[in-house]
């Protein structure tokens, strides 16, 4: 047979952010103890990564479940919740081992004081992210939550706004989101509250995809933030395929002697994208 003798290698930018890697740790102890463990939604969006730990006994569940569960250890995933969580976990006996991630926390106790101040609150973030969910119940669901710019009616917008974002999206365009309302004459008081772990891929992808022939990009597609750095080296490298995992990956994308580079999201396990370049390996 004949082989491609493809030079492949992984961004070792890529992979978890600390703040998946500290729920998964946390996770992986107390399955160890007691072979089971509860998580409120997917801990971190890549179903191969859940599916590695319900294998070893994770048991993912939903809000609706959670009212009826007593009595239990329940994982609150770096996401983060909102405070009506904290209370029914009081109600219904349940110790909560809290993974929410440092920088999220952070940003849920920024917006909380914006609110007890009675700030109008403004939050770019995804509808319905379980980031932004636990950023709204701060505000007892009184923010106003919008992923574009097109979304705000700017001239019945307040004079003054209070803008924060989620921890995963676009600094570029959070600084242009800023741009726009200041020059259509509002007082924004801006809050910078992405986080820097994840930004930083964005240029460092850059340079990681132009550097070869094809990029394999790897991540579930549940991951908004795999969204946006799997756009960003397309921006780049408009030979980038993205895959979930090593299945997917097609041997006539590549061609010989090629150089391959792997690369994720911040929710992309690395031995997910090891066992990717076992498989371009074997073309």
């Amino acid at each position: 047979m004949f082989m491609k003798n493809l030079q492949v290698q992984i961004d070792n930018h890529s992979g978890f952010c600390f703040g998946v890697v500290y729920a998964i740790e946390m996770a992986e102890e107390i399955l160890e103890e007691q072979g089971y463990l509860f998580c409120l939604g997917d801990i971190v969006h890549n179903d191969e990564e859940v599916n590695r730990l319900t294998r070893k006994g994770l048991k993912i569940i939903e809000h609706e479940e959670l009212y009826r569960l007593k009595d239990e250890k329940v994982l609150i995933r770096a996401h983060g919740e909102p405070p009506s969580t904290y209370q029914l976990a009081i109600k219904n006996n349940l110790t909560l081992i809290d993974a929410s991630c440092p920088v999220v926390l952070k940003l849920q106790n920024r917006i909380k004081n914006s609110f007890d101040k009675d700030e109008t609150i403004y939050i770019y973030g995804k509808h319905g992210h379980a980031e932004v969910i636990g950023l709204l119940g701060q505000t007892n669901n009184k923010a106003v939550v919008f992923q574009d710019i097109s979304e705000l009616n700017i001239p019945n917008l307040p004079k003054s706004i209070t803008l924060y974002s989620q921890t995963t999206k676009s600094t570029d365009k959070f600084y242009e989101i800023n741009d726009i309302l200041r020059q259509n004459g509002i007082t924004v008081n801006t809050n910078d509250t992405i986080c820097r772990q994840v930004s930083n891929r964005d240029k460092e992808l850059r340079d990681f995809a132009e550097k070869f022939d094809k990029i394999v990009f790897v991540s579930g597609t549940k991951s908004s933030n795999g969204k946006v750095l799997y756009n960003v080296c397309k921006d780049k490298n408009q030979n980038t395929y993205f895959v979930s995992n090593a299945e997917q990956i097609e041997s006539d994308w590549f061609n010989p002697n090629e150089t391959v580079g792997i690369c994720g999201a911040t929710s992309t396990p690395m031995w997910l994208m090891e066992q990717v370049r076992e498989r371009i390996l074997t073309f």
